[in-house]
């Protein structure tokens, strides 16, 4: 059966129309005849949506129960049952009630992609899996509803629905995304322009990103090498020489000067995996690795036997659209071994990729022979010494026979020697060895007298042959070993350069251990690398670490099945994918597999770090603890002693007024220190992670009231409406971080003026807000007001110990919400308590008007 396609509509954040859109996209495809049903889509009273859904036709909700309270869900069998060619589900990220078929909505939609269907689904970019993180960071709202990625990428279409920040905004002011208990709580908090801002730019990157894999895939099944300039690349060639940088910076400056432009580093390395091509420095190339990734660029170590070749495939492969070289090093003469890599990139390069020849202060200040780069004898030099070899004095002969005989035998024999002497500098010791052979026997037979017999008359002739063969043995020999010196020494040099660039990292901290697994992949040439750990001989492998190949350890699941490996002790092991190793590159992957060990070890120092810092945080809490107890605890039962000593004082005779008034200074101390006591065993919880809630669904009317209790009647006006959803928290946790957060708003609240607790929902979340016209605090103490023991301001001793807001936090994160500052319009300060409503219980975000809708 085919797979049915899959076409979502990407929005850059809540209400830009991607609902609208789809809905629009229904109806367009209804007019050409397609058979269109809506599986899923709630329109929340919003009228231009309900309009839109007039005419299409609607496939039954499943009813389900749960908890008392009575859902609706998307039917996917009675989907299956009606078989349409299209069918429409919003909120792709949306989760189930429980008792429906799968869990997630996302997971519907694959039941109806594997049963042919066409689906056309929405989802925003918050609620992209990779993203939450990040978006958390942006908006202080952490997303629960995820899709993942993945998902979304094996998306036939991919359309992105946006809309500027300021007209989003003023499509929330005019009441056509919330209704209007809403929107104030929304301006001010999910829907800053800043917010809007970060969340347009992640969408419009994400789909860059998106269709940039499409374009690569597609040249890739299309075999396109063909350059499209459809975004700017610069590749940067680098040799190792100190005109890096300057290459480097022009890169860049040409980068910044395209929209979206990226900057690629490339040195060349052999194909062996370690000899390199040019002379390059290891400390330079360190400096310029560290220079690409500080501007933002990337670094490569790419193989290939051929600079030229190698610099122009993976420009190709990258769809780069410009090459960036520097001027040449050489000098004029060493012009004769060829045009350079700089004209000869610029020759191979086609119409659609240009090249920048840079200059520099290095032009034409020398570097080696390019006979060093032919550091080891190839396939194809040992075939052409070969050839050269056995074709060369038959090919000499039939010259001298065709010519007049009166050069001498010495001057044939030179010429012989000299044919000899070029196989061994192609081919080495053996084609030079058959070319003295075959030169030898031509000499004997046709132009040593008598010719055309293998007979020598003259004595003087057998000594010059035989000081002919000699001769050219000892040549073919001392070129060969030249060879192998030249050899031996580049791959020294290669593995010397290895060694200080994994040095290099080791003395810069370099603490990720999937960039230096990426580096051994890149330095020798391999599919996939990956790294495997085991506790016991007995126990099975554990791929602790893998790059390339999809990150699926190259299909290995332990180091036996690799192509090569290196172990590291008795546990763990190196295991590289992709071609055999030659023995020679063992001693430099041993270091790799040492310093892999290294950084693994590193990590989870680093980790326990953590954990120490925990401790030592614990440690700071107890020594504060015991400041408070010593200190501020004193202040309340000082007060409370002299209160009692007075009343049982016989020397005074109290009148009814002043009993009262000294009895209420007993309460009042025993409720300071009962709240003091209470905050310090709470974050005694907090910090020693005994902290258990026990959530149940509870309603904010039942337990904000109950929170207020402690504060004087009058200071404080609540707004809970009734529409507010139930959220599942401990009720008991909840109360006292709220309370605690009231106090702090009370306490700094100037007097006469009432602080305002207001509650609102906002998709699968309701914000409790409390805004107090105080003095405020400025961004730079927002964070830190919600440390253990501090008190802002001039706030005195005794007035508590600094922790009330401490302990509202860690209640808020244990309960899954998060509390936030931020500043109240027109001055004071705005606590934001953020939670999770109940399962089915949240005000599902409403559904968005297109984004040329006006409002």
């Amino acid at each position: 059966m085919t797979r049915g396609k899959l076409r979502i509509y990407l929005g850059a954040a809540p209400g830009v129309g991607k609902t609208y859109a789809m809905l629009s996209e229904a109806h367009r495809r209804l007019e050409r005849g397609t058979d269109v049903v809506v599986g899923f889509v709630e329109h929340h009273g919003r009228p231009r949506t309900e309009v839109l859904l007039h005419g299409l036709e609607q496939i039954p909700r499943r009813e389900l129960d749960y908890r008392g309270t009575r859902f609706t869900e998307m039917d996917v069998d009675a989907v299956l049952a009606r078989r349409p060619a299209v069918v429409l589900v919003d909120e792709m990220a949306h989760s189930n009630v429980p008792g429906s078929r799968n869990e997630k909505r996302w997971q519907d939609i694959k039941v109806l992609l594997h049963a042919g269907v066409d689906v056309i689904s929405t989802v925003n970019i918050q609620h992209l899996e990779s993203l939450g993180d990040v978006v958390e960071n942006i908006t202080g709202v952490r997303q629960r509803e995820t899709v993942p990625d993945a998902v979304v990428r094996r998306a036939d279409q991919i359309e992105l629905v946006d809309m500027s920040p300021e007209a989003l905004r003023r499509r929330m002011a005019h009441g056509n995304i919330y209704d209007p208990g809403r929107i104030d709580a929304a301006l001010s908090n999910y829907f800053r322009p800043g917010n809007l801002t970060a969340l347009r730019e992640l969408a419009l990157l994400w789909v860059a990103d998106r269709v940039d894999d499409y374009l690569r895939e597609y040249r890739t099944e299309h075999h396109i090498r063909d350059t499209w300039q459809a975004r700017e690349r610069i590749v940067v060639g680098l040799s190792g020489g100190p005109e890096g940088r300057t290459l480097i910076r022009r890169g860049a400056r040409l980068a910044t000067k395209g929209a979206g432009g990226e900057i690629m580093a490339v040195y060349i390395a052999h194909s062996d995996g370690l000899t390199p091509l040019t002379t390059a420095s290891p400390e330079e190339l360190a400096v310029q690795r560290t220079l690409v990734e500080d501007l933002g660029g990337t670094f490569h170590h790419v193989i290939g036997d051929d600079v030229p070749d190698a610099l122009l495939e993976f420009a190709r492969g990258v769809n780069a659209t410009q090459i960036v070289l520097g001027s040449s090093r050489r000098k004029a003469w060493q012009y004769v071994f060829g045009p350079g890599v700089g004209a000869t990139v610029a020759r191979e390069s086609g119409p659609d990729l240009d090249v920048h020849i840079v200059t520099h202060g290095e032009v034409a200040k020398g570097r080696g022979l390019p006979l060093s780069r032919g550091a080891r004898l190839g396939r194809g030099r040992i075939a052409a010494g070969w050839l050269s070899g056995l074709t060369g004095p038959a090919l000499l002969t039939w010259v001298m026979l065709r010519l007049d005989r009166g050069l001498g035998l010495a001057n044939e024999v030179l010429l012989f020697l000299f044919a000899t002497v070029l196989a061994a500098l192609l081919g080495g010791t053996l084609p030079a060895l058959a070319s003295a052979a075959v030169g030898s026997l031509l000499l004997n037979y046709y132009l040593t007298p008598p010719v055309e017999t293998f007979t020598i008359a003259d004595v003087r002739n057998i000594v010059a042959l035989g000081v002919f063969f000699g001769v050219a043995v000892a040549v073919a020999s001392v070129v060969d070993l030249a060879a192998r010196r030249t050899s031996q020494a580049a791959r020294l040099r290669a593995e010397s350069e290895v060694m200080s660039l994994l040095a290099g990292s080791v003395l810069r901290g370099e603490a990720s251990l999937e960039s230096l697994l990426d580096r051994v992949r890149e330095t020798f040439g391999m599919e996939s690398v990956s790294l495997f750990e085991r506790q016991r001989d007995e126990d099975g492998w554990t791929c602790v670490g893998c790059v390339g190949s999809d990150g699926d350890a190259g299909g290995t699941a332990n180091p036996d099945d690799a192509d090569a490996d290196m172990p590291v002790g008795d546990g763990m092991a190196l295991a590289l994918t992709g071609r055999k190793l030659p023995a020679a590159d063992r001693r430099v992957l041993g270091a790799f597999a040492a310093q892999a060990a290294v950084v693994l070890e590193r990590q989870r120092l680093a980790a326990e770090a953590v954990e120490a810092r925990k401790l030592a945080e614990g440690n700071r809490i107890r020594t504060a603890l015991l400041a408070a107890v010593s200190h501020d605890l004193r202040t309340p039962l000082a007060a409370i002693k002299a209160a009692v000593t007075s009343l049982r004082s016989d020397d005074v005779a109290w009148s009814p007024e002043d009993e009262a008034e000294l009895l209420a200074a007993i309460e009042d101390g025993a409720d300071r220190l009962d709240a003091l006591v209470g905050n310090l065993l709470d974050m005694s919880r907090l910090q020693t992670g005994t902290v258990t809630p026990l959530p149940r669904e509870v309603d904010l009317d039942e337990v904000v009231p109950k929170a207020l209790a402690g504060v004087p009647e009058g200071s404080v006006t609540l707004r809970v409406p009734e529409t507010t959803p139930m959220v599942t928290v401990d009720a008991g946790l909840l109360e006292r971080s709220v309370a605690n957060v009231v106090e702090n708003a009370v306490k700094y609240s100037p007097p006469g003026t009432p602080v305002l607790v207001q509650a609102s929902a906002l998709g699968d979340r309701v914000e409790l807000r409390v805004a107090d016209r105080g003095p405020g605090v400025p961004d730079s103490g927002k964070d830190r007001i919600f440390e253990p023991f501090q008190r802002y301001g001039d706030a005195p001793r005794g007035a508590g110990v600094g922790l009330g807001l401490a302990v509202a936090r860690g209640f808020a994160e244990a309960l899954g919400g998060t509390l936030i500052a931020e500043d109240t319009p027109g001055g004071g300060l705005t606590m934001v308590l953020t939670l999770r409503a109940a399962p089915g219980r949240g005000t599902p975000a409403p559904a968005e008007l297109p984004a040329q809708a006006t409002t």
